[in-house]
């Protein structure tokens, strides 16, 4: 194909670019020979012009088309170069997210520096099993390939795992072994996979350290061999080592740490087991703070250093053993803290008292002295003589330091050796897969020794990863028998001579280290000297004669010389070394400087002195210790080690894994493009590209090819052979055969065709998408005139019809016009005229009443003016009488005043005397007791005085008397005459205001009269206010009585939705116990299975002992006591069988699981309870709001009772007011305006007579209410139910007692009144006073209007009533109703009750004694209900009554069962007698003709089958026949073809019946547990067969339910017929073995639905995935290497007929097993989410499923699906629901995904899926052909906005292995046991029917 066909205008090119390393461009104009340079515009418009190289004329590199950007596979690349690579990585990490991306036989695996859930069990399920290439890209694909290559090919493998320091290459180790320990498991109680695991942080203290590439780098490389048995479980494991870096002990760079463990020590220095080692802050020692960087963001060290014990307790090191380890670490901090200070030049010395070295020689237990001397000097020996030569302070401070060094690796070889031990094993290992974790190629600025071995190591293994890839291109071409020239692929094997051949540069190194005086720089003379010349590949640098430059396959890398004869020598004074084997308190120190001997690994391999290593090295015996310590070099050591890892690793067949670091900064999804394309040169991806590039990387299937390319083939082209298709079509569309080979199955291409075809395939496309988009757009433009000319056609006929409306209009609106002025002008004249006549006769009528209101006012002011003056007469009489009389008053009044006022002066004169003695003798107080002897003194003397002085008293009070009523009687003539002067005063003062007041009351008169005429104005008006206020009330009442309705009713519904929803979640809670407990039945099955292995194998390996057998020991966790019993004691002898076999397997094992067993026996007990109270509680809660509502509902009739009897009050009220009105009527009677005769007497009293009446009539009605409203509320706690609305019930049932009640319905009446009742009512008195008055006015009695309102009010009573009276007739119709119906019942039942007693006289006497208990125990309880109903006392005294009844019965049934058994024995024995004598008498009278004829008893034959009562008599030695016929040797199909559903249940029952009826306890023990075992045995061995599965589950559902059905309780006899009800069980209660059963039912669903799995599970992805339903639809894209199952439906591919074939095999096989239809609808819901689950996980991993074409046909076989459901009736199962995740993920495939509207569409249709579900499928949507369009980054991140908010479980895949809760609903049978017979093809001859 030439150039000009590819570099045409518009094609995509690769040009070189300084920062981004390659740049996209595309060409502006097309390429032709022989121009200089190409016209380019780049991505972001510019414009450039690239140059050719004018030598080698190279093009530049092609860009691949979009649909193949972001493949799997990078060998699925068309052109497969450096750009190409490094785009595709770039797309996916950065756009899609993803880390994994194949590389033919290699996966490159990109550090995203976060935390990614894609390592989760559920992703390990998901590629358990998988091909490679069927699973988009993982470590656990890797892993999965290697697993299933060693079980297929029978060969060990390799998973070699490389790349740079931060790359992650001991992560992606750590997970693929976390894939075989899960995958695989171990076979051993030890569990040897956590071992494996728990290895990892402990080898990750010890050997890794933060680098400032990554911060747990490790610093050393491991091979961990993984030990599998022949079964392919992990059995153990053994790990090596190569070339720890023991120089980071004692020095790190800035911005690095020493080994993780030394920082958790000092974290954790504050912990009481730690205070001994005398530790501190990192900060405190050398050799931790030579970094300056102590402390890893995110990393708690004292966390890390808990992990690491814990991990060290399970590998078997117990806390005595780490606590050593500690104490050596410990001491190695410590000794780096030691000072050595300069004694002279030549010398040096430690101070004496160093702390750091007290503290060193404590922890290693030697002296202070010793060590202190030989760190400061060392011992030369020669041949005679030993000498002690002192160091200076530099070589002391470097010994120090190489002590240090030595004892962290003997230290880290000791770990290692015991973590080895600790997962050794003493099983036959089969086989084994290897991890290794090793350095990647490593440049540096300066380089040492140590990346020297390094880039050594890489360079064996990049051999031996060519060799590989050459191979498999090789074979790949051998199989399809393709030619195939000789590769040219980079070979580094002179690189590899120049390091490890003879006189190489190792061979050099370890012959300068032989030397005394050898040197760094003599050595790197040699080289120069000897190599220099001779190899291109070593170079010396041009400034430098210290270092050499060497050509590695990666990169060019320049050595320092300096130090490398020292690490190659590795040295360390052995004194030093002797000092601390001297140590007696530390055994472990001592253990670690063991003989190498001694000191072997589990592998036989020798730990290296420097830790790098074992090597299997022994020395001479006739050599000394220190000899053999140093007897091989670093370098040669591990030159020996690399060696045997290649040797294993060309033993097995290896697989890789090449880590990438994207950028230096720990960037979360950065990539830097430069850093990339370094590693991806050095771990030679590239390498492989170009070995894949240069033969036919791209490789077809010819039915693939046929598939994509169809589009490029005419009709007559397509031939029935499809390979003969495929080769006229390529030789037509590409020339150059050389471009293309044709293979056995494929057709192999050259780099680029595939691109080419693609360009054809689009093109071809474009024309078809221009000519389809041509013809549409046509048929739309015709589509559009024809509908714009019909348009106006329409609308040009609707304009003239609407013209043509309008004239007619206009016509019709004149002539209507000129009418209509006709009439307005006549009746506008007729209107004056009549007004004119009207104005007359007014202005008469005026003029006329005018004059005689004039004569009426003339004779009216005479006649007043009389009245007025006979008034005014006696009024002036009537004053001056009031006058004469006042005045006489005033006068006695004054009289009466002055005598007062001298009384009343005496008074304050003697109070004044009083008042002046107190207060002199409240002074005088005190003095009391002073003078009271004086008193006592002169009382004698005072005697005779006071007789003297009362009798001068006496005379002078007679004497003041006569002068003080002188003294009155002149004080009283002077006041009269002082009075009558002021009393002409007054006179005249009261005359002068008596005309005062008669002018003012004749003015407030007419101001009365005025205001009279106001009032009556005001008051009209507030009449018609009231009405219309009345009005509004009215419809404000109506308004109030709607909301308090609306509320009541939303109350109702808020209840309604409170109890839906509290009742949801007790059904999920009750759903999620159900789940719990049957994955405890599950976990429990589990461990019997295993128990039952163990138990086996112990069998087997004692089979050769004689007497031997194995019992069965499955049995359940709730079997009876006997049950346990009887086979703990089978348990038992087995064990006491396999005593002696105790060699291969732990009896600690056994005790164990026992254990184990226990547990969870009770745990499932506990969880069983935890069921029942669950179920309790809610049965309570929907009991409790039954009576919640109940009392609601009594509050409400307590609501009405109330009203009622308030009505009552006021009809009481009413009545008596009305008596008194009555009475007073007839009391007045003799006055005149009164009287009987007066019409207002007549109208009054006869509305109260007719009023009274009517009351009465009420009264009755009121009374038969009362009745019957209570037998109304006793029918209504009958007949309520939650629905019913009730206005008030809300409010009414928060009302606490019958005041409150009270208190709300007076309210509540006050409210509902009528607003014409709302002013102040008239009072009973105010109305009698008013008829009882001297002259009263019936105009002024009713002023007010209150008769009317009495007659009102009389009238709404009397409707009150009336409404009442029509509702008791209501209720007493419907009263009669029930009654009728009560009757009704009442004859039924004596219809019943006359058939029972013929049916009881048809029955034996014993049978009709029976029945007629029966009845009557029936009869009475019926009477127990109906007397508790309604009168708990009297129901009470009636049950002590049939009580005693009842006792009375059972004593005569007992006595009559006794006479029974008495009767019948002796009828046996006179039967058997008359037997006897009849067979005499027989014998002697009749012939052989007449035995024939006339049978002896004929008439036995009916009775017996009729007295059959449907049990099966077996005997106990017929047991195991019984069980061995009916369960073990059963065929399922012939059962289900032939005979009725669930008959082995049936003749089961029988049996177990028949064991009840004769009490036999032991018997139906038996019979139980041996049922349980034998089905459980049956399906242990034919649990993978699902009509045996199904069969047996259908029989042990019906078991169940016939222990239900005629179990005895009324729950479950509710659908028997009265001879069901007689079979059921008499004696036993078992409901215990119920449970058991159900488990066993459990047990044996679960069992079926993994049957059911494994059958579904490979048809799944070919069927719903895979296969293209809708043919053409989808094209196939291209594939890289690693090949997926093709989607076109070869033979034997599954497809969606397969599933939905296997689905109706399910389906009839369950039909005809007898199945419950609730128990299918379970199965299938279970078999559509297994679907649904495995469909979605599979297109979560697979990029190339995620299209558009494949989301239409998921689509199409879901509603396929569907269809099947209903042609099954099965949509109501629940099985739809759950495919709607799938369906919804098909969906999102389909919608747009480009703008925010869509974004919303998407959040709002795809509720089932979470976020990172959501966000995977949109990242892994990729385009099957060019028109489609990718998803932008933009549209994703705005998804996981809008979705922030959501909670739901982080967990990308579906849980496949979730098995929904299984109820087994009640299903009776309706069949009768008496008409079962058992077919005499099942062998059960020895069962008799009873």
């Amino acid at each position: 194909m030439a150039a000009s066909e590819l570099y045409t205008k518009r094609a995509r090119v690769w040009i070189p670019d300084a920062e981004e390393v390659w740049k996209s461009a595309e060409l502006t104009k097309d390429f032709k020979n022989g121009d200089a340079s190409l016209q380019l515009m780049l991505e972001d418009g510019t414009s450039i012009e690239h140059k050719l190289d004018p030598k080698t004329k190279n093009l530049p590199y092609l860009r691949n088309p979009d649909i193949l950007v972001g493949e799997n596979d990078l060998t699925a690349l068309s052109y497969l170069h450096e750009p190409a690579v490094l785009h595709n990585l770039k797309v996916r990490f950065i756009d899609s997210k993803l880390i994994y991306t194949y590389c033919g036989i290699v996966l490159v695996a990109i550090n995203p520096y976060e935390t990614l859930g894609i390592y989760g069990t559920d992703i390990i399920n998901a590629y358990s099993g998988q091909n490679m290439g069927d699973m988009d890209p993982h470590i656990f694909a890797v892993a999965e390939e290697a697993y299933k290559q060693m079980a297929r090919d029978e060969r060990n493998q390799s998973i070699i795992v490389s790349g740079e320091s931060g790359a992650g290459k001991t992560v992606s180790a750590k997970y693929a072994m976390r894939y075989f320990a899960t995958v695989s498991g171990s076979t051993s109680e030890a569990n040897v996979e956590q071992k494996v695991l728990a290895s990892n942080p402990i080898m990750e203290a010890i050997g890794n350290a933060k680098t400032t590439r990554n911060d747990n780098s490790s610093r050393f490389g491991k091979y961990i061999e993984i030990g599998f048995d022949t079964r392919y479980r992990i059995i153990g494991a053994n790990m090596r080592t190569y070339l720890l870096e023991k120089s980071r002990v004692v020095f790190q760079a800035d911005e690095e740490r020493n080994y993780h463990i030394f920082y958790q020590l000092c974290a954790s220095s504050h912990l009481p087991e730690f205070k001994t080692l005398k530790l501190s802050s990192a900060n405190d020692f050398l050799y931790t703070r030579q970094g300056r960087s102590p402390v890893i963001h995110g990393v708690d060290d004292t966390k890390e250093l808990s992990t690491t014990r814990n991990a060290f307790t399970l590998l078997g090191i117990n806390e005595s053993y780490q606590m050593g380890l500690f104490q050596v670490l410990a001491a190695i901090l410590h000794l780096g803290n030691v000072e050595i200070k300069d004694k002279d030049s030549d010398s040096s010395l430690i101070p004496p008292n160093n702390r750091h070295l007290t503290a060193f020689c404590e922890l290693v237990g030697v002296t202070y002295q010793d060590m202190s001397q030989w760190l400061c000097h060392r011992k030369l020996k020669t041949a005679t003589e030993t000498y002690i030569k002192t160091l200076p302070r530099l070589q002391a401070t470097n010994a120090r330091d190489a002590l240090a060094k030595h004892i962290y690796a003997k230290l880290f070889n000791w770990i290692v050796e015991h973590v080895n031990k600790a997962l050794i094993t003493n099983i036959k290992q089969h086989s084994f897969i290897g991890v290794l974790d090793i350095y990647g190629f490593e440049t540096f600025e300066i380089n040492s020794f140590e990346q020297f071995c390094i880039n050594y190591a890489n360079e064996k293994l990049q051999q031996q990863f060519n060799m590989h890839v050459f191979k498999l291109e090789q074979e790949e071409y051998m199989k399809e028998q393709i030619p195939w020239t000789l590769i040219d692929f980079y070979d580094n094997q002179p690189c590899i001579n120049l390091i490890e051949a003879k006189m190489g540069i190792l061979d050099l190194l370890d012959e300068e280290c032989k030397m005394p005086k050898g040197s760094d720089d003599s050595w790197a003379q040699k080289l120069y000297n000897t190599h220099l010349k001779t190899c291109s590949l070593f170079e010396k640098p041009r400034m430098s004669n210290r270092a050499f430059i060497i050509q590695h396959f990666a990169d060019k890398v320049e050595y320092q010389c300096e130090g490398f004869l020292e690490k190659n020598k590795d040295t360390v004074n052995e004194d030093q070394i002797n000092v601390l084997k001297a140590s007696k308190k530390f055994d472990l120190l001592v253990e670690l400087f063991q003989d190498e001997e001694k000191a072997t690994s589990p592998t036989g391999q020798v730990p290296g002195t420097g830790g790098r290593t074992r090597l299997s090295i022994k020395p001479d015996k006739g050599r000394d210790k220190s000899s053999k310590e140093h007897k091989k070099t670093v370098g040669c050591q591990f030159r020996n080690s690399l060696q045997m890892l290649m040797d294993t690793l060309n033993a097995t067949t290896p697989h890789y894994v090449r880590c990438i670091k994207p950028n230096d900064f720990k960037l979360a999804f950065s990539f830097d493009p430069k850093r990339a394309v370094q590693q991806l040169r050095a771990c030679g991806v590239l390498e492989t590209i170009r070995i894949s590039a240069a033969g036919f990387p791209s490789r077809w299937t010819y039915q693939e090819f046929f598939s994509r390319y169809r589009v490029l083939m005419k009709q007559k082209d397509v031939l029935s052979d499809k390979k003969l298709t495929c080769r006229n079509v390529l030789e037509k569309l590409v020339q150059d055969q050389d471009k293309y080979q044709f293979g056995k199955t494929k057709i192999f291409f050259r780099a680029g065709q595939v691109a080419y075809l693609e360009k054809l395939r689009a093109d071809k496309l474009r024309v078809a998408c221009i000519r389809i988009q041509k013809t549409i757009r046509c048929w739309l433009a015709r589509k559009k005139y024809l509908r714009k000319r019909s348009a106006a056609i329409t609308i040009q006929r609707f304009t003239r019809g609407y013209q043509a409306r309008c004239l007619a209009k206009f016509m019709r609106r004149t002539q209507a016009a000129t009418i209509i002025q006709k009439y307005q002008r006549m009746c506008m004249e007729r209107k004056r005229y009549r007004q004119k006549q009207a104005a007359a006769l007014v202005m008469q009528t005026i003029l006329r009443a005018y004059m005689a209101r004039q004569k009426y006012q003339g004779l009216l002011r005479e006649h007043n003016a009389v009245i007025i003056q006979k008034r005014v007469r006696g009024w002036l009489a009537r004053c001056w009488y009031k006058r004469c009389l006042v005045s006489l008053v005033y006068l006695q009044c004054c009289f009466r005043r002055m005598k007062a006022r001298r009384e009343l002066k005496k008074l304050k004169i003697e109070a004044r005397s009083v008042e002046h003695f107190k207060k002199l003798n409240k002074g005088m107080e005190n003095k009391i007791m002073q003078l009271q002897r004086r008193i006592d003194e002169q009382t004698k003397d005072n005697r005779s005085i006071n007789e003297k002085l009362v009798s001068l008293e006496t005379s002078s009070t007679a004497e003041r008397e006569r002068m003080r009523g002188e003294l009155s009687r002149l004080r009283g003539v002077e006041e009269d005459a002082k009075n009558k002067g002021n009393q002409v005063t007054l006179l005249l003062e009261q005359l002068e205001k008596l005309k005062k007041e008669l002018s003012s009351t004749q003015k407030e008169k007419k101001t009365i009269e005025d205001w009279a005429q106001t009032y009556r104005d005001e008051m009209e008006k507030m009449v018609s206010e009231l009405k219309d206020q009345n009005c509004s009330l009215k419809k404000e009442k109506d308004d109030l009585n709607r909301l308090i309705q609306e509320q009541s009713q939303q109350m109702t519904e808020k209840m309604a939705r409170a109890i839906v929803e509290k009742t949801q979640q007790l059904e999920t809670d009750l759903n999620e116990e159900r789940s719990r407990y049957q994955n405890l039945l599950t976990e429990h099955l589990r461990l019997e299975e295993k128990y039952d292995d163990l138990k086996e194998a112990m069998v087997s390996s004692n089979v050769s002992k004689p007497g031997h057998r194995r019992t069965d020991s499955t049995h359940s966790s709730n079997e009876s006591e006997y049950t346990y019993n009887s086979e703990y004691a089978e348990l038992e002898e087995g064990s006491r069988a396999a005593e002696d076999v105790t060699r291969g397997i732990d009896t600690s094992l056994t005790l164990k699981l026992q254990k184990r067993l226990t547990e969870l026996e009770q745990e499932k007990q506990s969880l069983r309870n935890e069921l029942e109270n669950r179920e309790d509680q809610f049965q309570r809660a929907r009991a409790r709001d039954d009576v919640e509502f109940k009392k609601a509902r009594g509050a409400e009739l307590e609501y009405e009772s109330l009203k009622r009897q308030e009505l009552e009050s006021e009809n009481k009220k009413l009545k008596h007011d009305l008596a008194e009105i009555r009475r007073s009527l007839l009391g007045n009677a003799a006055t005149g305006a009164g009287a009987p005769g007066s019409p207002a007497y007549k109208v009054v009293l006869e509305q109260l007579n007719a009023s009274c009446e009517e009351l009465e009539v009420r009264k009755e009605e009121v009374l038969i209410l009362r009745s019957q409203l209570v037998s109304q509320k006793e029918a209504m706690h009958h007949k309520e139910t939650m629905t019913e609305p009730s206005a008030y019930v809300e409010d009414v049932s928060k009302l606490k007692d019958a005041g409150e009640l009270k208190q709300a319905y007076i309210g509540l009446k006050d409210t509902n009144r009528s607003p014409r009742f709302m002013h102040k009512p008239l009072e009973v008195s105010d109305l009698l006073s008013r008829l009882r008055s001297a002259a009263p006015d019936f105009h002024k009695l009713n002023e007010d209007g209150e008769l009317w309102l009495v007659n009102q009010g009389l009238k709404e009573t009397i409707r009150l009533l009336e409404h009442q009276l029509q509702t008791q007739r209501r209720s007493y119709d419907s009263e009669v109703e029930s009654l009728r119906g009560e009757l009704q019942n009442v004859k039924e039942e004596n219809n019943r009750q006359q058939q029972l007693l013929a049916q009881n006289l048809q029955l034996p006497p014993e049978a009709r004694i029976e029945a007629s208990l029966q009845h009557e125990i029936t009869r009475l309880t019926n009477e127990n209900l109906e007397l508790l109903a309604e009168d708990p006392t009297a129901s009470r005294e009636a049950r002590v009554i049939i009580l005693r009844r009842m006792v009375d019965l059972m004593e005569q049934l007992e006595k009559q069962d006794r006479t029974i058994r008495k009767l019948k024995k002796q009828l046996k024995v006179y039967s058997k007698r008359i037997g006897e004598m009849g067979a005499g008498q027989t014998e002697g009278q009749t012939s052989p003709g007449q035995m024939v004829d006339e049978p002896i008893h004929p008439v036995n034959i009916p009775r017996r089958e009729k007295d059959f009562q449907g049990m099966l008599e077996y005997k106990k030695e017929d047991e195991l026949k019984l069980v061995k016929n009916l369960i073990l040797e059963l065929k399922p199909r012939g059962v289900a073809v032939n005979l009725i559903p669930g008959l082995p249940a049936y003749i089961l029952f029988m049996c177990l019946r028949h064991a009840d009826y004769v009490n036999d306890d032991q018997k139906v023990r038996t019979l139980l547990t041996s049922t349980i075992n034998s089905i459980k045995k049956i399906l242990k061995k034919r649990g993978d067969d699902f009509e045996t599965v199904s069969f047996w589950l259908s029989n042990t559902c019906r078991f169940l339910h016939c222990l239900k059905q005629y179990s005895g309780d009324e729950a479950f006899m509710k659908h028997n017929t009265q001879r069901q009800n007689e079979h059921t069980l008499s004696n036993f209660d078992l409901a215990e073995y119920r449970q058991v059963i159900s488990d066993l039912a459990i047990q044996i669903y679960q069992q079926l639905i993994k049957c059911m799995e494994n059958i579904l599970q490979p048809m799944i992805v070919s069927g719903m995935l895979e296969h293209e339903t809708i043919q053409g639809v989808s094209g196939v894209k291209p594939t890289g290497l690693r090949k997926r199952t093709s989607s076109i439906a070869d033979e034997g591919t599954y497809t969606l007929d397969s599933i939905l074939r296997q689905l109706s095999a399910f389906h009839s096989t369950m039909c005809q097993h007898g199945t419950d239809p609730e128990l299918i609808k379970q199965v299938v819901k279970q078999q559509f989410y297994i679907i649904g689950a495995v469909t979605l996980n599979n297109l979560l991993l697979r990029k190339d499923m995620c299209s558009w074409s494949k989301g239409m046909q998921i689509r199409y076989n879901v509603s396929q699906l569907e269809e099947w459901l209903r042609d099954k009736g099965l949509m109501v199962c629940g099985a739809k629901e759950t495919l709607e995740p799938l369906i919804q993920a098909a969906q999102l495939l389909q919608v747009k995904k480009k703008t925010d509207e869509d974004a919303e569409a998407i959040c709002s249709m795809c509720l089932a899926l979470t976020t990172a579900q959501i966000v995977k499928v949109l990242n892994l949507y990729t385009p099957v052909n060019e028109f489609e369009e990718r998803v932008s980054v933009a549209f994703i991140r705005t998804i996981q906005t809008r979705l922030r908010d959501r909670c739901e479980s982080p967990q990308l895949l579906m849980d496949t292995k979730m098995i929904y809760p299984v109820t087994f609903p009640f299903n009776p049978s309706s069949l009768a046991l008496e008409t079962i017979q058992i077919p005499s093809s099942l062998n059960l001859s020895f069962l008799t029917r009873v």
